[in-house]
């Protein structure tokens, strides 16, 4: 389907997940006078869903500044203003001195840099009189001022990170620049336009014989009022997440305000981040599944570290499911990755766990909402293929950084190392919700009305219910009667109705104005037999160009390329602008619980990679991807019987 820009903007605009958010207070429903005639439909709709998304809100849940040790300690120069302005639209000086800029500004932000020693890289390049006074911060002044400073950073990780010993132990110091983020966010935050969210990453990595990636990032709902009155909770505090949680909980009891957590890369977790174990060995209880959920309500399912959705050995009937995949080992390249690890790293399968220990134990353990966000150390949230500043510093553009580590393995052994062009250009945040502001993003995170991406901008919306009609989703009120009718993406199938035979489910997508024509809409089906077992099933419910959809309820026939390597580009001349489809589950079973998310994908567009080789004229090695198929996952719908 060809269409102009114009075109693509016209059908957004009438598509019934439109973008256009409303930032008026809506009358409380006691303020409300009875008439029995409203001429308006739209007067009662806030009264009757206090939480009508109103419109989807891009952000990242995840980025780093030089306010992190591994970042600001090996190159990035750049603060959380910088990153600020960056994700506001604004033109900005990378730290390799390089001009930078976004398509499109983001709405909304969390600078999330490390706990652990926050701003150690400025203290030292502003010789900070209490550094100086430390032992330890002596000899990172001195190995920067000599010009060493990954040397100092070496030192760094070795005698504190590896050993968990905390080499500053400076509360001081971490108030000095726990109250310079605060202040950044303040100044950055702009109710209704611009939502700066205050954060930090709690960086537990288990131990050094098993470095499992257990990493949360913490978002406060709150201004620097209340978030002002902690201290950010480090992997020297406690490398339990349990731990973290009661930090959490003494947050909002102390000060009344509202703080929750994310984890991410369960894929460098090996095995530990969906586990049905504690760390302290027990199993997995009531008290335990509660607790998690209360303060981790979502998941960053895909990021620059690989992306975490699925596996091809956990779904091999799943061609698509080899996306992005890191699968050597953990965190630090230390204890090699085995096939008994997969099913608790990977989102599919950890939602499908969380249905067995329901039956078990009476509550979801992981019963998540899913996001994308970029982790990216340069303090620029930048998430499109042709303008992709890496993980690090000294990942900026240039014609050799495909060959840099990643993840370099402290063995020595570089089969479990990662390079640089294993890397992703991912990923991003969409949230449902009634208007740009710290507590509209908030509550949509806690809620689990939000989705992930892998950096493109596919606008989804999910809904499931037991009475939806064939033409619905065609109805230019698909969304209210989505919200009327059933639950949004993140919600609870209600209870079956007497008669009902199957959910059937709202689903609506529109391509990225900038980016790829769409190839498909899948529902992915998590449920388990009578037997307790999890099983999966994936349905193609939409594709373009007119392609069939056989019996077995999948399209087998691709939806081509039109990528030129050589130029790294393609055309759209394949796919669909927009897709809308009312579904019904064919193989229900009222008895087994299920869980169901929706994935979109674009047609073939090049890689970074591509650009990369076509920008500096050189050519990749064999392994690279130079083409992918970008991708949009919802957060799920449950039903429970």
């Amino acid at each position: 389907m060809k269409m102009t820009l114009r075109a693509i903007t016209a059908c957004l605009a009438l598509l019934p997940v439109a973008v256009a958010a409303q930032t008026g207070v809506n009358p409380a429903k006691e303020d409300v006078s009875e008439r029995q005639r409203i001429y308006s439909p739209y007067v009662e709709r806030s009264v009757r869903n206090n939480d009508f998304a109103e419109g989807v809100f891009w952000g990242d849940t995840h980025l780093h500044t030089s306010y992190s040790t591994d970042s600001g300690m090996i190159g990035n120069r750049l603060p959380p203003d910088t990153a600020y302005r960056f994700a506001k639209g604004e033109e900005v000086l990378t730290s390799t001195g390089q001009r930078a800029r976004l398509i499109r500004p983001l709405d909304w932000l969390v600078i999330s840099d490390h706990a652990e020693n926050l701003g150690l890289a400025p203290m030292i390049a502003e010789a900070n009189p209490d550094l100086l006074e430390l032992e330890y911060g002596r000899r990172f002044y001195d190995l920067v001022q000599a010009g060493e400073g990954y040397e100092a950073f070496i030192l760094w990780g070795e005698e504190g990170v590896a050993q968990n010993r905390d080499l500053l132990n400076s509360p001081k110091i971490t108030r000095t620049v726990w109250d310079r983020q605060i202040a950044a966010a303040e100044d950055h935050n702009d109710p209704g336009r611009f939502t700066a969210l205050i954060g930090f990453e709690w960086t537990s990595i288990n131990t050094m014989e098993r470095p499992s990636n257990l990493h949360r990032v913490v978002i406060f709902r709150d201004g620097g009022e209340k978030a002002s009155q902690v201290l950010p909770f480090s992997t020297f505090d406690s490398y339990d997440p349990e731990d973290l949680w009661d930090y959490m909980a003494a947050y909002e009891q102390n000060t009344g305000g509202r703080v929750l957590a994310l984890a991410h890369n369960g894929n460098l977790s090996n095995g530990l981040m969906f586990s049905t174990e504690r760390l302290n060995g027990r199993r997995i209880n009531r008290e335990y599944a509660e607790t998690r959920m209360r303060w981790e309500p979502i998941y960053e399912v895909t990021q620059i570290k690989g992306d975490g959705e699925a596996h091809p050995l956990l779904s091999p009937d799943d061609e698509f499911a080899d996306y992005g995949t890191w699968d050597k080992a953990d965190i630090a390249g230390v204890q090699p990755k085995t096939p008994d690890m997969l099913p608790y790293e990977y989102a599919r399968t950890a939602l499908q766990v969380g249905l067995q220990e329901e039956q078990r134990i009476g509550v979801n353990p992981f019963k998540f909402g899913m996001v994308g966000s970029t982790d990216a150390h340069t303090s620029l949230a930048a998430t499109r293929d042709e303008n992709f500043w890496g993980k690090m510093a000294s990942a900026e553009p240039s014609a050799d950084r495909y060959e840099h580590y990643v993840i370099r393995s402290i063995t020595g052994n570089d089969e479990l190392s990662t390079y640089e062009y294993e890397t992703l250009a991912s990923g991003l945040a969409g949230v449902w919700a009634r208007e740009n502001t710290r507590e509209a993003i908030f509550n949509a995170m806690l809620r689990k009305e939000v989705y992930a991406t892998t950096g493109t901008r596919i606008v989804v919306r999910f809904f499931g219910g037991w009475n939806y009609e064939e033409d619905d989703v065609y109805r230019p009120n698909a969304v209210e009667i989505g919200y009327d009718n059933g639950v949004p993406m993140g919600g609870d199938l209600p209870a079956r109705p007497a008669g009902a035979d199957a959910p059937t489910f709202l689903i609506g997508a529109a391509k990225d104005p900038w980016s790829g024509n769409l190839d498909r809409i899948q529902v992915v089906k998590g449920y388990l037999d009578e037997d307790g077992n999890r099983m999966e099933r994936i349905y193609d419910v939409a594709v373009s160009d007119g392609r069939t959809i056989g019996a077995d309820g999948r399209a087998r026939e691709p939806v081509g390329n039109t990528v030129d390597v050589e130029t790294a580009s393609y055309l759209n001349d394949i796919g669909d602008a927009e897709m809308r489809v009312m579904w019904t589950d064919p193989d229900f079973n009222p008895d087994v619980p299920a869980v169901y998310y929706v994935r979109v994908l674009e047609i073939p567009t090049p890689t970074w990679q591509t650009y990369d080789q076509a920008f500096f004229g050189m050519e990749m090695e064999a392994e690279v991807p130079l083409t992918h198929q970008e991708r949009a996952y919802t957060s799920p719908i449950w039903y429970t019987p």
